[in-house]
């Protein structure tokens, strides 16, 4: 008795709503165009343009570095390890270049946030807050990150974006 108890009462739970709950419940009556948006992302030519830009500075500076370009999305459109550069380059500099994306600032203000205790959550969510990537923003939109393993990595990082960039695009490390 008890078994057939529960079923009425869950089958009284999936008893139809009324209409004019389920009219409540739809969503407003808006254009297409309301109901999207335009976004800016890099383009796989910009992000070969970062990579060599980057390339080059450390060259000058003569550094060996790695990088890595995400998309908005945290896709990976480019990477690059310079000769010389260590095994597990390429994975320091994505995983600096997501949490750069992640939390919208350069790695280094990340960084000093969870040394300092203002925020611990970058501990336990996987990211990789060292110091060498940068959120890249165009137009007040983000639209990727280039995260760099070795020495200077956010200064390689800066003068990559303003050189393809030419001063278009942002971080936030300014």
């Amino acid at each position: 008795m008890k078994k057939t108890a529960f079923l009425s009462i869950v089958a009284a739970g999936l008893a139809p709503l009324p209409l004019a709950s389920l009219r409540a419940q739809q969503a407003p009556d808006i254009s297409a165009k309301q109901a999207t948006t335009t976004i800016k992302i890099i383009s796989s030519a910009g992000a070969r343009a970062l990579v060599d830009a980057c390339s080059a500075w450390a060259e000058q500076n003569k550094q060996v570095v790695a990088i890595a370009i995400l998309d908005w999305g945290g896709n990976v459109i480019e990477s690059h390890a310079m000769q010389g550069a260590s095994a597990n380059s390429i994975d320091t500099a994505l995983l600096k270049a997501k949490s750069a994306l992640r939390w919208r600032r350069p790695t280094s203000e990340t960084n000093q946030r969870v040394r300092s205790g203002e925020n611990l959550a970058p501990t336990f969510m996987r990211d990789f807050p060292q110091p060498g990537a940068l959120p890249i923003m165009v137009d007040g939109q983000i639209v990727g990150a280039m995260g760099v393993s070795g020495a200077d990595g956010e200064k390689c990082a800066q003068a990559a974006i303003d050189a393809v960039f030419k001063g278009s695009a942002a971080s936030s490390s300014r």
